[in-house]
């Protein structure tokens, strides 16, 4: 039965192209919100950078949306760093304001496939950060598996080779493709990741493909 839901998945999220698009009931939630004009502001913003980055080759397309995203939504909180429970959709996120590293690898990731890059090109990866005991997210932009990906991270406004990360050990990459085990170098081999108690990036996609409602 699992098989048969993540093979659904699979089909579903690589038939249909990803928009951010708010529903009725994003709208109803922001009208009700005390927040709503700062909330207005900032997908306004985030419109006018995408509409900006669409025709962008590609450096300058991760730069702009690493740096918008890690500017704009500045309320994470560097004590809290680790993998939340609970990931949230990119229409979540920015309604919301601020988030865990997930939140901001999930947005980064869902709006540059929207600006047209390849799901092969991009994957989240779990890694371990010098110093800290929590896991953290990050997301890679690969071109060649047999070279060092770039970094995405919310703790940096560079975007830089893995291979210069030595503050980051690899655990997986993972994107609604496959999943690997790397080194800061390359890519190694298939592999699965271990959830634990739960796949918190199945129970992401449902969401955000609305697989669910």
């Amino acid at each position: 039965m699992k098989s048969l839901i993540l093979l659904v998945l699979f089909l579903f999220s690589n038939s249909f192209a990803y928009e951010f698009k708010l529903n009725q009931k994003d709208k109803n939630l922001i009208e009700k919100s005390t927040q709503k004009s700062f909330i207005l502001k900032r997908l306004a913003k985030y419109e006018e950078v995408r509409n900006k980055a669409r025709n962008l080759d590609i450096n300058k397309k991760l730069t702009q949306i690493n740096l918008f995203i890690n500017g704009s939504l500045a309320e994470f909180d560097n004590a809290s760093m680790g993998i939340d429970d609970y990931w949230m959709t990119p229409k979540e996120f920015f309604i919301k304001g601020h988030g865990d590293c997930e939140d901001y690898v999930i947005a980064k990731y869902f709006t540059l496939l929207e600006l047209g890059v390849k799901k092969e090109n991009l994957y989240p990866a779990i890694v371990k950060v010098e110093g800290s005991a929590s896991l953290h997210l990050v997301l890679l932009y690969v071109e060649d598996k047999n070279k060092s990906p770039l970094v995405l991270d919310n703790l940096s406004f560079k975007i830089l080779p893995f291979s210069k990360r030595t503050d980051l050990t690899p655990i997986a990459a993972f994107n609604e493709i496959d999943s690997y085990t790397l080194t800061r170098e390359k890519f190694l081999q298939k592999a699965n990741v271990d959830w634990g108690k739960e796949n918190k990036w199945e129970k992401l996609l449902n969401r955000v493909y609305k697989l669910d409602e």
